[in-house]
């Protein structure tokens, strides 16, 4: 269980890879449960949270790449024009 100050400093492929292994872990639980074992029943909601907290640190880095690419596209979208005129 990590908190998501942790997860921003990981790397896109790290996050992935630690997004994967959560949801085999999430699978699993369910697995356990509907065969009649008893899991741990607390980790669901924590491995639920965590996956919560991958998925917001990933899109706060695609929202970051966008906004670095609007801004370059602003730059170039002014020179345009100010050539034309």
């Amino acid at each position: 269980m990590a908190n998501a100050q942790e997860y921003r400093k990981m790397s896109e492929k790290d996050l992935n890879n630690e997004l994967l292994n959560l949801r085999r872990e999430q699978f699993n639980l369910r697995m356990q449960l509907g065969s009649g074992n008893t899991p741990k029943i607390h980790r669901f909601s924590i491995v639920k949270h965590d996956i919560a907290r991958i998925k917001t640190v990933m899109s706060e880095l695609k929202r970051q790449h966008q906004q670095g690419k609007v801004e370059d596209s602003k730059v170039t979208d002014s020179n345009v024009n100010k050539g034309d005129a």
